[in-house]
């Protein structure tokens, strides 16, 4: 199985995705709580219980349809603007696209050193607090107080103290970054009809196994061992509704600006390869908003025109929602962010739906203003590198890179790193410039 996770351990994460999905796993509990750990037949049990499990269904009287097949999907949208009319000029798209590509650097490595702690909100408020840094409105330092022994690991000098504010020289590499370059890849290298299955071969010839993580590292396994997708998604992967896709859903958004629809179906290829269901939904939610935030007028009418190409019937669209009607009832992030927490601190901390919650939350109450659109995503706990960068890539797009304060760009140096095969060291605008041509390409 993927590096150090063997099927013994997957199963029990099993269970709780399948329990979010509408699943009775009361039977499969049973037997799985029956294994024990040290049995020499472990693996084979494990795996005949994971086929078990792979015929459970949801309850009859669970309240959400939620496919995967992108025929259904589209079946099961709401009422949305699909495509704009305004179509920006090649000046003004090219300062939106370096606009979104800036603010989804500055946003990620803003939220990068907190990633480990994210996972408890309130450990890293505490954490935040003892440096001094809040309310944050800059890059964090070197965080070195209040840091427990068991979130220290490491790996955390090499990942999070280049990130750090006085050692901020460049986007540093991280996996949000490197998806969003190998995106821009597969529009240059395959052209806008390109598939799942290219996708996965760019994968296993540009893609370090090891640097990839959850669903990603199951569905490379997955395609080392020839399951090709869709099943690449789901054999042996509990990590299928989390939020590796989600993160990946930029570069579709930029090459298809004021066009959510297509943005959308760009997404689902690239989805579809790791996740189902609202793992998949997730990514088509953020290429979509993207898109929008390109032509739309408000953040709020990105985010309904995103929405509206997602199943209404699926558990991420009921969050978002909800999200956005807490937003106007609280008039306040920090009740509105305890809210979300309340609802949906159930999903795992790498769960899409909990961590499009946190976005949505961000992206709401920040409007046009950059940087409380990226300090809100990252205040709001979870995946905050992947929140940050989300957010700002959003505002970027809808603001264009002179929206973005010189403070979160000018530390970055027009510089990204990457672990993408070929894109090592990277110009932000020339990356940008190049993305431009595939936004004129497909809207052409």
């Amino acid at each position: 199985m993927p590096y150090t996770e063997t099927l013994f351990y997957l199963m029990k994460i099993e269970i709780t995705q399948l329990e979010e999905e509408g699943c009775d796993t009361t039977e499969l509990k049973k037997e799985y709580e029956s294994l024990k750990k040290e049995d020499p037949d472990i693996e084979k049990l494990a795996a005949r219980l994971y086929k078990k499990a792979s015929r459970l269904k949801p309850r009859k009287d669970f309240p959400y349809q939620e496919p995967s097949e992108f025929a259904k999907i589209l079946k099961k949208r709401s009422r949305g603007p699909r495509r704009y009319k305004k179509i920006l000029g090649e000046a003004e798209l090219k300062t939106r696209i370096q606009g979104a590509w800036l603010g989804r650097c500055a946003g990620c490595l803003l939220g990068k050193p907190v990633e480990p702690l994210g996972h408890n909100r309130k450990m890293m408020l505490d954490v935040m607090s003892q440096h001094g840094v809040l309310p944050l409105s800059d890059y964090l330092p070197r965080l070195s107080k209040g840091i427990p022994e068991y979130v220290h690991y490491e790996a955390w000098d090499e990942e999070y103290i280049p990130c750090a504010k006085e050692n901020l020289k460049a986007a540093e590499r991280d996996d949000d970054l490197d998806y969003t370059i190998l995106g821009l890849y597969y529009l240059e290298k395959f052209g806008p009809d390109f598939k799942t299955q290219d996708v996965a071969m760019t994968w296993l010839s540009r893609l370090p196994y090891l640097r990839i993580y959850t669903a990603e590292r199951v569905a490379y396994y997955n395609l080392i061992n020839n399951i090709e997708p869709p099943l690449s998604a789901s054999l042996n992967n509990p990590y299928r509704e989390w939020i590796g896709a989600q993160i990946r859903a930029d570069a579709f958004g930029y090459a298809a600006p004021g066009w959510p629809e297509k943005a959308a179906e760009l997404a689902y290829r690239d989805a579809s390869l790791t996740h189902v269901k609202n793992g998949i939904y997730g990514e088509m939610l953020m290429a979509a908003i993207i898109a929008a935030a390109f032509a739309a007028k408000t953040v709020e009418e990105a985010i309904l025109a995103g929405l509206a190409e997602i199943p209404k019937t699926s558990r991420l669209y009921e969050a978002v929602h909800n999200v956005m009607k807490w937003v106007k009832e609280d008039n306040d992030p920090e009740k509105t962010t305890q809210r979300i927490h309340d609802a949906y601190g159930k999903y795992h901390a790498v769960h899409t739906i909990n961590n499009a919650a946190v976005v949505i939350m961000a992206l709401m109450y920040a409007g046009r203003d950059f940087e409380k659109g990226i300090t809100l995503a990252v205040l709001g706990g979870w995946d905050t590198d992947c929140n940050g960068a989300t957010v700002g890539s959003i505002l970027g797009a809808l603001l264009g890179v002179e929206g973005i304060p010189a403070k979160w760009a000018a530390p970055l140096n027009n510089t990204l790193k990457s672990d993408v095969v070929g894109f090592y060291v990277n110009q932000i605008s020339e990356l940008a410039d190049r993305t431009c041509q595939q936004a004129i390409r497909i809207i052409s």
